[in-house]
């Protein structure tokens, strides 16, 4: 049987929420219970709501769960974007988990297709 931790855009999503909690250590203190705080919920909720899709009775369901992911996704890669800007963390652990919400966003957009077809 297969389960979520099988797709590609769940392991790729972990490894996003690993990254986001190891760079959001290292944030000011001031940003605990900001951006600190949106950014770790936006990452988890990403993995989590890929996990709920695929346990769910459906395609449709499925679906509705992967854009539930997506729009965390855009969420927390506007996060990054601010925190680049306002120079909170270095720029390119910043780009690189920048460019891994790209990456899952792309194997999710790529899981919602594949429920259509």
């Amino acid at each position: 049987m297969r389960t979520h931790k099988d797709l590609e855009a769940w392991r790729a999503s972990i490894e996003l929420a690993e990254d986001i909690y190891g760079i959001t250590r290292r944030f000011p203190k001031e940003e605990l219970f900001g951006l600190v705080s949106q950014m770790r919920r936006a990452a988890v909720s990403v993995a989590s709501n890929i996990a709920e899709g695929a346990a769910r009775n459906g395609k449709k369901e499925f679906a509705q769960f992967l854009h539930i992911a997506m729009g965390s996704a855009s969420e927390l890669d506007t996060q990054i974007e601010i925190s680049k800007r306002t120079q909170l963390h270095g720029q390119d652990d910043l780009q690189r988990v920048q460019d891994r919400v790209t990456r899952v966003k792309k194997l999710v957009y790529g899981l919602i297709r594949s429920l259509r077809a």
